[in-house]
């Protein structure tokens, strides 16, 4: 019978460095007020974490915005579409604006990481199985490396289904998006734990 990829969960050991950073989605629907997903605290301590080191170690930051349907909570022009965490463009991060789970598809995100010279990323933000868990997906497909540190990225928990499931925590579906990755994503416990350096 054949085994399951193992994808690795490493507490302690920090991995080799990045040189850029994905941040998907971190939009004001999703990470402000009542609509904000489980743990919101915690989840944007460790990307501004991950945005700092970033920064200050010269790596390109990419942030993702997602245009929502009419009358969706993140619909173009509302407040909740708007950014949580500033772009700082001044430092030449870039805004890529998207209408599907993946970062990639119809987008410049690839050939803007090229350019760059960028072969190894770290991708965080929500939602961990829907834009997170596609843009990583993809990216791995492209040939880059790439590191998901657990504690920055979130979702919302999946509400019961009579005859199916009872309520799924947020955290289990999280952990959950990780496992489908398979043992190709560099998965660590800690945004603490990445490390960033120039492309």
């Amino acid at each position: 019978m054949p085994t399951q990829p193992t994808p690795s969960l490493s507490p302690v050991q920090a991995v080799a460095p990045v040189q850029a950073l994905i941040v998907v989605d971190m939009q004001n629907a999703f990470v402000g007020g009542d609509g904000a997903v489980p743990d919101v605290e915690r989840l944007l301590e460790s990307v501004r974490g991950l945005l700092a080191s970033a920064r200050e170690n010269g790596a390109l930051v990419v942030q993702l915005q997602n245009d929502g349907e009419p009358g969706t909570s993140d619909e173009p022009g509302t407040p909740g579409w708007e950014i949580h965490l500033p772009v700082d463009t001044d430092r030449g991060e870039v805004l890529l604006r998207k209408t599907v789970d993946d970062g990639f598809e119809d987008s410049p995100l690839e050939t803007l990481l090229r350019d760059a010279g960028v072969k190894e990323l770290a991708v965080c933000g929500v939602m961990s199985e829907m834009c997170v868990r596609a843009t990583a997906s993809t990216a791995l497909d492209l040939g880059f490396r790439v590191v998901l540190p657990h504690d920055a990225h979130a979702t919302y928990d999946i509400p019961a289904a009579e005859g199916i499931s009872d309520v799924v925590p947020a955290a289990t579906v999280s952990r959950v998006a990780e496992w489908t990755l398979g043992d190709e994503v560099e998965i660590v416990a800690r945004a603490a734990d990445v490390g960033f350096t120039k492309p």
